[in-house]
């Protein structure tokens, strides 16, 4: 397992401005993926935060007309999604959700165009923009942390943490999954992109975008000379409740997410924008203010560009239409992964 201090490498020197964006229950859990399967029924089920117009064939304008969002920024109409995860009974072999708390997001300037670090300034995304971080098909590692290439970049943007801060047991970082029970949860992280060509809202594989040369800090390449506000996701998976099922016996890690992935290396998450454009720019700019508690807490009610929404609000958007349909449901026991 991977020390703690490999994450320094991710994390060494970087300015820690930023504003957060919580997002509370998912508006759907679905087959949909309107980036990489526009129209079309995707691969695998996906938890699916933001705007209530999410869809098959979604467009900026259509994500701009959701009556609603699952996150507490009301300007903040995008959506944000990533596999399900799900317990293996390892007697039985069937399948169970895991819950979680929501989706976090964090918006962070960071990056040597980031003011803080005397730069020229950070850009919001376009209108429609998109952009996803991870590789559903990835199962292994391939490249030593640290190398430095943009897959290396991509697999290292993944770690997450296992939380234990409830048990005498040290909680500590990982890749890929876990090997013990995290009795705090499991929380998965991801971090986007921030550098952009300038000019396509999506390109097949991702090529629009890359990575910074520290992932969270440095520069952007010259094929991608436009620095982006870093987009970070957390979500912390409830392990507690299977704990029984699995800890006493000595089993080995029993989860697995909604692509069939067993590894945990094919987590991966994507972002489709659908700011008020502006808004998230004036944030941006404007809304890093060490000198309130408030905003280095990243709270985003800090921000006066942003209105922030009671949770209970949140957790009353829902989808506008169910376009995929799970017959035997998705929460389970279930014989097989839904799909």
């Amino acid at each position: 397992m991977l020390s703690s201090v490999l994450f320094s490498i991710a994390t060494a020197g970087v300015a820690n401005a930023f504003f957060k964006v919580p997002c509370t229950l998912p508006i759907v859990q679905e087959f949909i993926d309107p980036i990489l399967s526009p129209g079309a029924v995707s691969q695998h089920l996906h938890s699916v935060h933001g705007g209530s117009n999410f869809g098959m064939n979604e467009t900026y304008d259509i994500a701009r007309e959701s009556a609603c969002t699952s996150c507490q920024v009301s300007q903040d109409l995008s959506n944000y999604w990533i596999p399900t995860l799900y317990f293996k009974d390892p007697i039985n072999g069937t399948f169970t959700k895991v819950p979680n708390g929501g989706l976090l997001v964090y918006y962070e300037n960071r990056g040597n165009d980031a003011p803080i670090n005397g730069g020229k300034g950070l850009v919001a995304p376009p209108p429609g923009f998109r952009m996803l971080s991870g590789n559903a098909a990835k199962r292994s590692q391939v490249y030593p942390v640290g190398q430095g290439s943009q897959g290396e970049l991509a697999e290292r943007a993944l770690i997450g943490t296992c939380l234990r801060y409830n048990t005498d047991s040290p909680g500590y970082n990982y890749y890929g999954f876990p090997t013990t029970d995290c009795e705090a949860g499991l929380n998965a992280r991801l971090q986007m992109p921030s550098c952009w060509d300038g000019v396509n809202l999506w390109l097949p594989g991702s090529a629009h975008v890359s990575y910074l040369s520290d992932l969270d800090n440095g520069e952007c390449d010259a094929a991608h000379p436009v620095t982006l506000v870093h987009l970070f996701y957390e979500v912390t998976w409830d392990l507690s409740s299977f704990r029984s099922q699995w800890v006493p016996q000595g089993y080995p890690w029993p989860f697995v997410y909604s692509n069939s992935d067993p590894t945990g290396w094919g987590w991966h998450g994507d972002f489709f924008n659908g700011w008020d454009v502006p808004v998230l720019q004036n944030a941006i700019d404007h809304c890093d203010n060490f000198t309130d508690p408030d905003a280095d807490g990243g709270l985003a009610s800090a921000c006066p560009y942003l209105n922030v929404s009671d949770p209970a609000v949140s957790d009353a958007c829902t989808i506008y239409k169910v376009e995929v349909t799970q017959p035997l449901g998705i929460n389970g026991p279930l014989a097989a992964l839904p799909g």
